[in-house]
């Protein structure tokens, strides 16, 4: 493969990451080229020892995703490292999904759940002194603040621990990088 074409490969593989990353990138790669002309290697050496591009740009992509969550720890951002780290391996899909789905979905069920708490309180804090409640009007508000209080303070344990699933899951993009990367660099 010649210089252009792998890095018309590269810069296809990496698209969904900011302009200035990709261009910056693929800068870097054609500096490989560069550097290696002038050692009196060809092209196609240079490009069969970088490997394949496709699969560097979705390692590339990887190490992006868990930067940007490194930086900034968004819902976005988490789900840029999931994407990423499933887009590594087609066999690690079928390992990760079993485990990412029904967490996934529990979890959103839990958020959903604490939602529902927290405007059945705000419901009960605001309706409840109007109506027959039993107990009357303090146990009313006190029992609707309670209720919201509950539910904003399991809320943030709910936060903590998505907070630790995704670094779990970026821990394991990292350790499986690293199992890899020996495999990658003996190819060349």
């Amino acid at each position: 493969m010649k210089r252009d074409e792998f890095l018309k490969r590269l810069r296809h593989g990496l698209k969904g990451l900011p302009p200035e990353a990709i261009e910056d990138i693929v800068a870097d790669y054609a500096a490989h080229f560069e550097a290696a002309a002038d050692e009196g290697r060809s092209e196609e050496e240079v490009a069969e020892a970088l490997g394949d591009p496709a699969r560097l740009a979705r390692e590339l992509k990887l190490e992006a995703g868990f930067r940007r969550w490194e930086d900034v720890r968004s819902p976005s951002s988490a789900w840029t490292a999931i994407v990423a780290l499933l887009g590594l391996g087609a066999l690690d899909i079928l390992v990760l999904l079993p485990i990412i789905l029904p967490a996934l979905g529990v979890v959103i069920g839990l958020y959903l759940a604490m939602f529902f708490v927290f405007v059945a309180g705000g419901f009960i804090l605001i309706v409840g002194p109007f109506s027959a409640f039993p107990g009357g009007i303090l146990t009313a508000m006190f029992g609707g603040l309670g209720m919201m209080a509950i539910a904003v303070a399991l809320t943030a344990l709910l936060l903590i621990a998505t907070i630790g699933i995704v670094n779990a899951l970026v821990w394991f993009g990292r350790l499986h990088y690293r199992v890899i990367e020996p495999a990658i660099h003996s190819e060349g």
